[in-house]
């Protein structure tokens, strides 16, 4: 019935009038003695306009004054019969009169018969009170207001509950992640490594049978894009088992105290219904080296880190709660975060190889109208080096180029462009005078002639000269299958190939241009690393020097010493000089040798501007000769 309602509980009906508190009163008490005061001070000198001593002094002698009231210093008085006082109609007036007044004035004061009232300059008791209580009242009503606002914000339902909540997102069921391994393609070894931690989850009672533990930890290492996370969330959709995810930068706050405080949350939740995942993404953002600054080490990271810490592998621990975490950074993680009992396994999701890189296609391109003329198979063998995120992102371009064309299935076009498209960038509005088209194509024929006709190279596929992203033009390469090292002929080879440019600039000008400097970048970060770190220079030996190597904390990178004396910094360094110039004198002898071939390309660069590979093989022709060197 309508007369049983009950109004809500969360709050005051609206037809209800708010109500004031205490503190409400306070304020407004003290804004009306205020208010009073200044009220009456108004008053009073509206009434009694100021007149200067000396003016007072000639009324009373004049005997114009008929009653004075002294307070202190303070005088205020009334005329027997209004005047015109210093240019103003005067009835009362008040006017200051010196602390020590002159015998005259009183002398004078009772000769005229003024009748004289002298009163304290002291408040009265109330007064006093009142205002020597207001500035209490103003500060304490404001300091009560405040921290009652402050806590309606920190309070769930105001605009900074957010601080005080939990922030990891739970998933009970498999059916909410909606991801399980049979998604993920590729990453066998990986997938083999988390499905034992699902099955210990699942059947716990067969992995203690022999005494055995599962591991506490479990951090996934790899480059970014390689699908850490999505090995997480299949981890989730596959264990059955309450799984908790949250990043690690969300446990950092501006509040000292709540990074700690959201870690005790997050593993007292997980506590209560193990066994059960936690998975932190970005592990590395709460988790670096701890004393790695220069202001200390009292910091709300630090306080979060040993929480973190605690909870993992200290007194209360409980083997029934897993950890998973994801990172591209290990190399800035605290030692104490991946000892054993904390991080026991390390499972390095690195990028996939050809037929992962096929499978990942397949998955991507599922359900996409793919067109006769595509190959996944070629596509796969194109994109050495790509990730997981970058073959979805290949597809994705491809079919935004199908759709661009108006066509109404995906072709080897596409995925061509959307390569280029993510390889090379975007086509730049540059327009190139004729002068400089030549030397692009001069340039860039250097570099496809050196690498035709040098042995241990990657084949060419393509050369342009069409300025994409921040290139003018490009020679590209591609690898006949994929490669984990690296031999020392081949590396001279490639540092040929970069030096192929320049060496074809001086050889047609006599000079280089500046369209050199990242050849010139890549080629000296090669010969460095070929002489300090991979022990192919007879003259430093098979040794390592991390010289130039970067550290990821400045605190550590200013108090470490590196151990190298300058004599042998200065010999890395003509060793570099020495390979860098050896390849560009071999780079000048292949073109000089091949200098019609060469001449050739350049001209049928600067009439298509691209060259695809079955072209150039026409232009170049045989192999058979080689450089001098070879």
């Amino acid at each position: 019935m309508a007369g049983n309602e009950t109004p809500p509980k969360d709050g005051p009906l609206k037809d209800q009038p708010p109500r004031l508190s205490w503190v409400n009163w306070a304020v407004l008490g003290a804004l009306l003695v205020g208010l009073y005061g200044w009220q009456m001070f108004a008053t009073n000198r509206e009434a009694h306009p100021l007149i200067s001593y000396s003016a007072f002094y000639a009324l009373v002698t004049d005997a114009k004054v008929e009653t004075l009231t002294i307070r202190g210093q303070s005088a205020t008085g009334r005329l027997k019969v209004p005047e015109t006082v210093e240019g103003h109609p005067v009835a009362n007036f008040r006017t200051m009169i010196p602390s020590v007044p002159e015998p005259e004035l009183f002398s004078s004061l009772r000769k005229e018969g003024v009748k004289i009232v002298v009163e304290s300059e002291a408040q009265p008791a109330m007064v006093q009170v009142l205002l020597a209580a207001l500035p209490w009242i103003v500060i304490i009503g404001a300091w009560l207001l405040l921290s009652r606002n402050a806590m309606k914000m920190l309070s769930r339902g105001g605009p900074l509950g957010g601080l005080m909540k939990q922030r990891s997102h739970r998933f009970e069921r498999e059916s909410s992640v909606g991801v399980t391994f049979d998604d993920v393609a590729g990453l066998k070894a990986a997938k083999q490594d988390l499905r034992e931690i699902v099955d210990f989850l699942r059947e716990p009672v067969s992995f203690q049978r022999l005494g055995g533990k599962v591991p506490r930890g479990v951090l996934l290492v790899g480059p970014p894009g390689t699908g850490k996370t999505l090995l997480a969330r299949a981890v989730a959709g596959e264990s059955g088992v309450p799984f908790f995810s949250m990043s690690g930068s969300e446990f950092i706050e501006l509040f000292v105290g709540m990074g700690a405080a959201r870690v005790r949350e997050l593993f007292a939740e997980a506590k209560k219904v193990a066994p059960a995942i936690i998975f932190i993404d970005e592990i590395d953002a709460v988790g670096r080296a701890r004393g790695t600054g220069l202001g200390g080490g009292h910091d709300e990271r630090e306080q979060t880190l040993n929480q973190l810490l605690s909870e993992m592998d200290g007194f209360s621990r409980n083997d029934l709660t897993i950890v998973i975490a994801a990172t591209n950074r290990p190399d800035v993680l605290d030692s104490a975060l991946l000892r054993p009992g904390r991080f026991d396994r390390r499972v390095v999701v690195d990028r996939p190889e050809s037929a992962a890189r096929l499978s990942i296609l397949g998955v991507h391109a599922k359900g996409k109208p793919i067109g006769q003329s595509v190959s996944l198979e070629d596509v796969a063998q194109n994109t050495p080096g790509f990730s997981g995120a970058d073959l979805a992102n290949l597809v994705n371009e491809a079919a935004l180029s199908a759709t661009r064309r108006g066509a109404d299935a995906i072709e080897a076009i596409d995925f061509a462009a959307a390569e280029d498209k993510i390889v090379l960038g975007d086509r730049r509005e540059t327009r190139l005078d004729r002068l400089e088209k030549r030397r692009v194509a001069i340039h860039e024929s250097g570099h496809a002639v050196v690498a035709y006709f040098t042995p241990a190279t990657e084949p060419v596929r393509r050369v342009t000269i069409i300025p994409r992203g921040m290139a003018l033009g490009m020679t590209q390469q591609t690898p006949g299958e994929d490669k984990h090292i690296t031999s020392q002929a081949e590396l001279e080879a490639k540092l040929r190939v970069l030096m192929g440019g320049y060496a074809a600039e001086i050889l047609v000008y006599g000079q280089p241009s500046s369209g050199a400097e990242n050849d010139l970048r890549q080629a000296t970060e090669i010969a460095y690393r070929m002489v300090a770190q991979f022990g192919m220079s007879d003259k430093i030996g098979p040794v390592f020097y991390e010289h130039r190597a970067e550290h990821p904390f400045l605190g550590q990178r200013l108090a470490t010493d590196s151990g190298i004396s300058d004599l042998t910094v200065h010999a890395i360094e003509a060793e570099t000089r020495k390979l860098l110039a050896a390849a560009a004198e071999d780079a000048k002898v292949v073109l000089g040798t091949q200098r019609r071939r060469f001449d050739a390309l350049v001209e049928l660069l600067l009439v298509q501007e691209t060259v695809e590979r079955g072209e150039l093989e026409k232009t170049l022709g045989s192999k058979s000769l080689v450089a001098a060197y070879a």
